[in-house]
């Protein structure tokens, strides 16, 4: 009988796990939600204790799916959000969301030198979303950096499960930290931060061996497992059925909405400058060698919202909004300017809209978000085509891909297209990765 493997996504809205076989065959899935912390102001943070809860009630569920062992778990999730922890591995403070903004002060008033190096260097834009960004807010909050180190929140978790203690280089690619060319800690950040290299643990590849699930009261059919980190989610996602082609977006659709492009080499201190003009990365893929230019948006938070505001909280509310939308043209029935919608910017997030006539249907508004959000996107497309010859297929991923809606819209913006059918594909793609820990000769490569 084939051998089982987890993967596990932890996600900007629910934390998922994927239980399947060594050869790739679904056994089934579980997820809880992210147990995030509203504050004032937009800003959003999460603890290392609910955290972790979180991810034991996921283990506990997962055994409701299979009481048979899982001999492996990798561990998928977002980039930019990660905790600072003493020499103990216990975190100092909570861990703030990607789309928190705090840190947007404090990122501004780097000195100079950084602020005008940093694009170029990191491969990503100066602003509230980079990790740095929180850790100055941490400094100027009075946590003293120098002494401890950084763990994004994949990471944070394999140790916590019983693994050892490094970073995964497509994670931490992304916290403004590392030269994109050397791949190693830019000096000019850590000294501007106070610290030094020893803030950040051991650099690994996707996929390394991280050690076994020792920790106290874990589910029996889970001690023991083998564990790693397998990435940023949505790199994980791209390379879930095998390696993405290099004239290929990959469109993931969560709470952030990331088109991606896989390149061989990294382009350079001034491609990488002009592309975070446009909130264009140039980051390390989980693909060891590669890296990718990633482009966001954040469709996700803005549809998220709109399905709130009008009292939408379950999937078969969503199916009938989805139908409601779909009896409309892609337009709507409006007139032109009646919705207007403003925030998917991957710099904003903040859902505005300006309405000027009567009969405006939750279904208006949210085609006016689909609308809006492919009109982001054409920029972000025009602007990769000025550096890499331009992508000839697409594949549309994540839970939104499931509406027809977002389908017809996506279909306009993005070159042919196919969708996914797998509701899961971070985990999907986590839990291929955990396979290879099952076999050494695999660990070279992705599925």
């Amino acid at each position: 009988m084939a051998r089982l493997v987890g993967g596990i996504d932890l996600g900007s809205t629910s934390l998922k796990m994927l239980i399947a076989d060594e050869d790739g065959a679904e056994i089934g899935g579980v997820q809880v939600p992210t147990p995030w912390r509203a504050l004032p102001g937009g800003c959003t943070e999460i603890t290392a204790e609910d955290l972790l809860a979180a991810v034991r009630s996921l283990l506990e569920a997962a055994g409701r799916v299979t009481d048979d062992p899982i001999e492996a778990i990798a561990i998928a999730g977002m980039a930019e959000t990660g905790l600072v922890v003493d020499p103990r591995g216990v975190a100092v403070a909570p861990g703030m969301a990607w789309f928190d903004p705090r840190g947007a002060e404090q990122a501004a008033a780097f000195p100079a030198e950084i602020r005008a190096e940093f694009a170029g260097r990191t491969g990503l834009p100066l602003g509230a979303q980079v990790s740095v960004a929180k850790l100055a807010w941490l400094r100027g909050r009075g946590v003293r950096l120098n002494g401890l180190r950084w763990l994004n929140l994949p990471e944070f978790v394999a140790a916590a499960l019983g693994g050892r203690t490094a970073l995964e280089r497509s994670l931490t690619s992304r916290t403004g930290l590392l030269d994109q060319d050397t791949g190693r800690p830019w000096p000019r950040m850590l000294a501007a931060l106070g610290i030094d290299e020893s803030f950040l643990p051991p650099l690994v590849d996707a996929g390394s061996p991280f050690g076994a699930a020792t920790a106290a009261a874990l589910p029996e059919n889970v001690a023991g497992a083998r564990l790693t980190v397998a990435g940023h989610d949505h790199l994980v996602a791209a390379e879930a059925t095998g390696e993405l082609p290099a004239d290929h977006y990959h469109v993931s659709m969560g709470t952030a909405e990331v088109l991606l492009r896989v390149i061989d080499r990294p382009l350079g201190f001034d491609a990488r400058r002009r592309l975070a003009n446009h909130l264009i990365n140039e980051v390390r893929h989980v693909v060891p060698g590669k890296h990718v230019l990633v482009a966001g948006v954040k469709t996700g938070l803005l549809l998220r919202r709109v399905l709130q505001t009008a009292g939408i909280r379950d999937r078969p509310g969503r199916d009938e909004l989805d139908a409601a939308i779909m009896a409309l043209p892609y337009e709507g029935e409006l007139p032109a300017g009646a919705v207007e919608v403003s925030g998917a910017r991957n710099d904003d997030g903040v859902l505005s809209l300006t309405v000027r006539a009567d009969g405006v249907s939750p279904a208006e508004v949210f085609g006016a978000v689909l609308r809006h959000s492919n009109d982001e996107i054409a920029l972000l497309i025009e602007a990769m085509d000025r550096e890499l010859p331009p992508a000839v297929t697409a594949t549309l991923t994540g839970g939104w891909a499931g509406m027809a809606a977002v389908r017809r819209a996506r279909a306009r913006v993005l070159p042919p297209m196919t969708t996914s059918a797998r509701d899961q594909e971070t985990a999907y793609g986590a839990a291929r990765v955990a396979a290879r820990l099952l076999t050494p000769s695999k660990m070279g490569s992705l599925p």
